[in-house]
């Protein structure tokens, strides 16, 4: 394996991070309820309570993914976000879902790599 390998997480982490964090600052300037009343258009049940879900893993979890902050957990979090993303709203309209398909792969290639030696947890660790 190089010695480079254990960085392959930081380019994948900022990446992955910054494309979510664009999408969840926007279903925030959405706000709340236009985000819900979306959600409540594809037939999910509590709306505004998935609203506040999916905005907090788009920015928060993006953010701290983006920094490298507790990876693994949220990496699984926004996963789980692209497969319903796929599932639910792609597949069934006939859209195309290779930005989902590519952040689903991005997001489990986090949760195996993990945080990687640039991340802030790192920092907080040799602490």
């Amino acid at each position: 394996m190089s010695q480079f390998a254990s960085y392959a997480a930081v380019p994948l982490r900022i990446a992955v991070g910054g494309v979510f964090l664009r999408h969840g600052v926007a279903k925030l300037q959405n706000g709340l309820p236009g985000t819900a009343e979306f959600l409540h258009s594809l037939g999910f049940p509590f709306a505004p309570v998935w609203a506040v879900i999916l905005i907090g893993v788009e920015t928060l979890g993006a953010a701290c993914i983006a920094l490298g902050l507790f990876t693994r957990a949220w990496a699984i979090c926004l996963a789980v976000v692209m497969v319903v993303a796929i599932l639910r709203v792609k597949i069934p309209r006939g859209m195309d879902f290779e930005l989902e398909a590519l952040l689903l792969a991005g997001a489990l290639s986090l949760v195996a790599l993990g945080d990687g030696p640039l991340s802030l947890w790192g920092m907080l660790r040799k602490r």
